[in-house]
């Protein structure tokens, strides 16, 4: 999740994932990181169309959820704020080159968690990002 108060948790994915493990990702970080990251009401999470974002189950669950979802154009990664924060992420991990998965996995915590928060002031809307 990257908001203008800076970011939220950064999780690990260790394998494929579907849609009923997306729903489980937001069910576990997404209020809580807005909870932490002292969002107001009325913010809009963004995601793009994936198909396990798109998917019945997942939109049901956002809007039991009560969540004001940002329409998304479709075939548009461009305008995914998210990617400009992945390329920062990667040049900082790049520069400390970890050895192994442990050290990555590391090394990408530590330098999520340094990401200021003026990296997210431009955006004006909240995503949910997985790692």
């Amino acid at each position: 999740m990257i908001t203008r108060t800076g970011p939220g948790r950064l999780i690990r994915v260790k394998e494929r994932m579907n849609g009923a493990m997306y729903r489980e990702i937001l069910s576990d970080n997404l209020l809580p990181s807005a909870r932490a990251l002292k969002m107001k009401r009325g913010w809009v999470f963004q995601h793009d169309n994936d198909p396990k974002h798109t998917a019945r189950a997942t939109k049901e669950w956002l809007r039991k959820k009560h969540l004001k979802v940002l329409e998304w154009p479709s075939q548009s990664p461009d305008l995914n704020p998210i990617e400009n924060l992945w390329r920062e992420l990667k040049v900082r991990v790049a520069q400390r080159q970890p050895q192994n998965i442990t050290a990555l996995e590391e090394i990408c915590m530590e330098e999520w968690a340094k990401i200021p928060a003026t990296r997210g002031e431009a955006r004006g809307v909240e995503e949910t990002t997985t790692f």
